[in-house]
């Protein structure tokens, strides 16, 4: 059983041809840039920031995105140069099936679920709770803790708006399941007009960014990055979804930090979504490196400020309790006075910036599994495009139902982390990848070259390893299930049907049988 056999790079690049069965090319350098920071500023500063310090880091949750600015820095890199060598939708499924073969890239194709469905599903939960923020400050109502929260959460609070409802149980998150409604229907309009909306809001929430680490500087108590890392004396604290115990290994000192830098990494998957627009792209092997590597720079360095701000406004164990997922609301409202018109404002554009980041999280995964579909591995519906706007609208809508059942019932907490696993086991096959092919097949057409690469692909696999064995045994869990899932799918389905492992091209009239290698 050839399991590990090769997707050939030639057939990729023929399949990358447009036809009126394919995906358009319509995006500019602009929009992928645009695209990559839609994704990557969004829940990483405004909800996983909060997170990652009040339970892990403390006020290092600088270094922890640091730590995570490297691994993504060069697992960038790698990402870069697959990506003007073979400008294909699907991200690290496809490289991984030029370079390791079909079974890992079943792996990865399947663990990239994890990525970007359960991303958007993420994201959605906090654009739920900055959508109550809204209706709470502009029209003094709010929706019932019971239609907003998950049924794993209950409240606890003594402060807020939900204060008459202390211990009350949530029920369904029903913000979260309307905004991935209203953006998968956009999605299905077209990719141009989706990519147009994210250019005005990336606009918006860069600016709603700069604002805040500009303004909040001054606010900033010293006292409150002191100590910098979380003690191991610092105590428990009950939060609505169990309670947090700075004694345990992995929340406080620099183990709390590199955990805290695996909580925050799923906001740097922005450059790879990017990657899994390739097919959509005007001139891809001139424009996907930029926009992956100047998405990445650029938001890394507001991602260390806004945080460093942030952590110096309110005490961390503050973002557990009484901010959560509207941590940044409450960190202006409550510490710096004189600016009610600053949280107003961010409470808007959050609203909007978390919307581009949950569109760029459902355009990625549908474009994954359309590739995977293409190649027999799963069925041909996830492939069906809208006889009008060429689409993949029928994934869409299975998409829609997948994402707002976490989106709904399960908390903030479980499926950010779930996230960050699967988002860390994406990056580490790609460095890899990159390594083997410079190995097996050096002399093909890279546009752009990871430089250093016998340092940079090991080097990048490394930490985010590091950042995985950092992960409890509940994240550990959870991805083993998920693999074992896919697995069954696999060998039941999928490897009957394989088009690379019968000779077949999709579209083609005859199978044809290229040199497959083992």
């Amino acid at each position: 059983m050839k399991l590990f056999i090769k997707k050939p790079i030639q057939q990729l690049l023929a399949a990358s041809k447009e036809t009126e069965k394919t995906l358009k090319r319509t995006l500019g350098l602009s929009s992928l840039i645009a695209l990559g920071i839609g994704a990557i500023i969004g829940a990483g500063i405004f909800v996983r920031t909060a997170a990652a310090a009040g339970e892990h880091a403390g006020p290092a949750v600088t270094i922890s995105f640091i730590i995570a600015a490297a691994g993504c820095a060069l697992a960038g890199l790698c990402y870069a140069e697959f990506a003007s060598m073979i400008p294909i939708a699907g991200s690290a499924y496809t490289y991984s099936y030029a370079t390791m073969g079909e079974l890992i890239a079943w792996i990865i194709g399947w663990d990239l679920v994890l990525e970007y469905a359960l991303g958007a599903a993420t994201v959605s939960i906090g654009w739920s709770q900055y959508f109550n923020e809204f209706l709470n400050t502009f029209f003094n109502v709010h929706i019932p803790f019971e239609w907003c929260h998950s049924p794993w959460e209950h409240n606890i609070s003594t402060t807020g708006m939900y204060v008459d409802q202390m211990g009350v149980h949530g029920i369904v998150n029903l913000p979260a399941i309307l905004i991935v409604f209203l953006l998968s229907m956009l999605l299905i309009r077209g990719t141009a007009e989706s990519a147009a909306v994210n250019n005005i809001i990336v606009i918006v929430k860069v600016a709603i960014v700069l604002l805040i680490i500009g303004l909040g500087w001054g606010f900033i108590n010293p006292a409150n990055h002191t100590p910098y890392m979380i003690p191991a004396d610092a105590g428990v604290v009950h939060t609505s979804t169990g309670d947090i115990n700075y004694g345990d290994t992995f929340n406080h000192g620099w183990l709390g930090v590199l955990r805290g830098a695996s909580v925050v990494f799923f906001a740097f998957i922005g450059f790879d979504a990017v990657s899994t627009a390739a097919q959509e792209a005007k001139n891809p092997q001139k424009d996907m490196p930029k926009g992956i590597l100047i998405s990445l720079v650029f938001c890394t360095i507001l991602y260390i400020l806004f945080s460093h701000v942030l952590t110096g406004l309110a005490p961390y164990k503050d973002f557990l309790i009484n901010g959560k997922e509207a941590s940044v609301s409450y960190a202006i409202n409550k510490f710096m006075p004189g600016y009610g018109w600053l949280a107003k404002f961010v409470t808007v554009a959050i609203l909007a910036g978390f919307s581009s980041v949950i569109l760029v999280m459902l355009l990625g995964q549908t474009r994954v599994f359309y590739t995977m579909s293409t190649d027999g591995l799963v069925p041909k519906v996830f492939s069906k495009l809208h006889p009008k706007y060429s689409t993949p609208y029928k994934s869409q809508w299975l998409f829609f139902g997948f994402v707002a059942f976490f989106a709904g019932f399960i908390p903030d907490r479980i499926v950010g982390d779930m996230v960050s696993i699967g988002t860390l086991f994406a990056f580490v096959l790609v460095c890899i990848g990159i390594f083997i092919l410079r190995r097996t097949d050096p002399n093909i057409e890279r546009p752009f070259k990871t430089p250093a690469y016998l340092i940079v692909c090991p080097l990048g696999a490394l930490i985010c390893l590091g950042m995985i064995a950092s992960e409890g045994w509940e994240n550990w869990a959870r991805l083993i299930v998920w693999l074992l899932i896919g697995f069954i799918i696999y060998f039941g389905y999928s490897i009957k049907r394989s088009h690379v492992r019968h000779g077949k091209v999709e579209g083609a009239n005859d199978p044809i049988n290229p040199k497959f290698v083992e």
